[in-house]
């Protein structure tokens, strides 16, 4: 299907639901470098994964890539002035500048108790990011600073450390997304009547029950629906869908960019 009838798609729907991938936490353009990947490793070995969406976030911006920026600026653009919601199972911060978006698996804008004490969440502080980015410098020039426990503040609940509320934290706080993921929920039900373009964008197998599955569910219970998913390996439909939407084996994030 050509982008051109994609888009007429957009604007004769009444409501989009799309879908954001772990393809928008830009891991395909930081590719094969080397020393993105020992600073991988090194956060793994220290048991900082935590710190991994970060990271991923100052290696694209060291790049100079502006791809991905450009990717959530169209969106933003083609969303605009349409009854939607976005899911996301990317932690790159720029996904919450699209619209209206969940982020089920967090990303580097609050931080929580290590140990998962429930209402302890907060946004990161100017201090907080300077901390993190020297960190991150030194990592970046091969130097692992020991002590990570850099996050301002104590949990108030048991004192402990604070650490970055995103999926790769070892007690991942749920409770930060669940308020919109309500939202999110209550707008699914008006869905089912109304015409309905599902776009899902490069969303592979990691979290297949967030994005996937629940998604291949809405349209095949929308007579109205037509579901489009864009990915460079697994674009395929299932057989239930592939009379009412099309896979298209492309990136999607250059897919956006060529809109």
């Amino acid at each position: 299907m050509k982008n051109e009838e994609i888009l007429e798609k957009l604007r004769q729907a009444d409501m989009v639901l799309v879908g954001l991938g772990e393809d928008f936490d830009g891991i395909e353009i930081l590719g094969q470098d080397e020393g993105y990947l020992l600073g991988c490793q090194k956060l793994r070995d220290a048991g900082l994964h935590w710190l991994l969406p970060a990271w991923n976030e100052f290696c694209l911006k060291k790049t100079g890539d502006r791809s991905l920026d450009r990717a959530f600026e169209k969106l933003a653009d083609i969303l605009q002035g349409k009854n939607h919601f976005v899911v996301s199972v990317s932690t790159n911060s720029r996904a919450g500048t699209v619209g209206r978006v969940v982020m089920p698996c967090g990303s580097t804008l609050e931080k929580q108790c290590a140990a998962g004490c429930k209402g302890t969440l907060s946004k990161m502080t100017d201090r907080d990011k300077d901390r993190l980015e020297h960190f991150l410098e030194e990592l970046y020039a091969g130097q692992l600073i020991e002590e990570a426990s850099f996050l301002e503040g104590n949990c108030p609940v048991c004192g402990g450390s604070l650490v970055l509320h995103n999926v790769y934290a070892e007690n991942y706080n749920e409770e930060g997304y669940l308020e919109q993921w309500k939202l999110y929920t209550k707008w699914l039900q008006g869905t089912l009547h109304h015409s309905l373009l599902v776009l899902e964008l490069g969303v592979g197998m990691r979290f297949p029950s967030v994005i996937r599955w629940p998604f291949e569910k809405v349209a095949f219970f929308n007579q109205k629906a037509f579901f489009c998913r864009i990915h460079e390996k697994l674009y395929q439909l299932t057989k239930e869908l592939s009379e009412k939407g099309c896979g298209i084996s492309k990136n999607a994030i250059d897919w956006l960019e060529e809109l």
